[in-house]
């Protein structure tokens, strides 16, 4: 407990004074969801980010585990997908303790990780159910204007884009996009032929989400 309140601090005196502030991370977890997906997805929106919003993000993303104090280092941490999570009591405790202490979690569902997630962030807060956010939202008003709020990038069930966040004292500490693909669309355009136009929507919509959390 005293490495998780130390790292804490660590954590909260980066992004007051900006120290590691611009560090992004992707998540690792357990139950046999492949957490590695879209190798290719955070180092173009780091690319993206660094031309485009003036951002000083390393260019390869650090990669850490639920259970590991190292998560208190990133501000930022990114997690995707398309099957099964599982958080044990541990791990629910500290990814917890990293969100309230002022980190933030992306968590983008690359097709069939919601109801598993759910179900887990559950552990993380019984009494904070995910609720879905509006177009008004600032999280689509930062340097890129999306009207009508999540952008769709592929087609899977016909359903309609939707962004679910957990909110803590005024601040949106988890963000959780479903039914878009973002992750698809930040990748090597070869990976899923994706035209330039739903490419780019993406990665807006991604330096969005980068922009608000390193503001916010």
């Amino acid at each position: 407990m005293k490495k998780i309140a130390l790292f804490c601090l660590l954590l909260s005196f980066a992004i007051t004074t900006g120290l590691q502030a611009q560090e992004i991370a992707i998540l690792k977890y357990n139950g046999g969801g492949d957490w590695y997906s879209n190798p290719t997805a955070l180092p173009n929106l780091i690319q993206f980010c660094n031309t485009e919003i003036g951002t000083k993000i390393k260019a390869k993303p650090a990669t850490v585990e639920v259970n590991s104090v190292g998560i208190f280092q990133y501000p930022f941490l990114h997690m995707t997908g398309h099957g099964n999570v599982v958080f044990s009591d541990e791990e629910a405790t500290n990814l917890k303790t990293y969100l309230l202490s002022g980190g933030f979690l992306h968590i983008d569902d690359n097709y069939g990780m919601e109801p598993y997630i759910r179900k887990e962030l559950a552990k993380l807060f019984p009494n904070n159910k995910l609720e879905e956010l509006g177009a008004n939202h600032p999280i689509f008003n930062q340097k890129y204007k999306f009207t009508d709020g999540l952008p769709k990038i592929h087609e899977h069930n016909g359903k309609r884009p939707q962004a679910f966040g957990i909110t803590h004292n005024n601040r949106l500490i988890l963000l959780f996009t479903f039914e878009s693909d973002l992750g698809d669309g930040w990748e090597d355009p070869e990976v899923h032929n994706d035209s330039t136009e739903v490419r780019l929507k993406a990665l807006q919509m991604g330096a969005n989400i980068i922009k608000y959390v390193f503001n916010n």
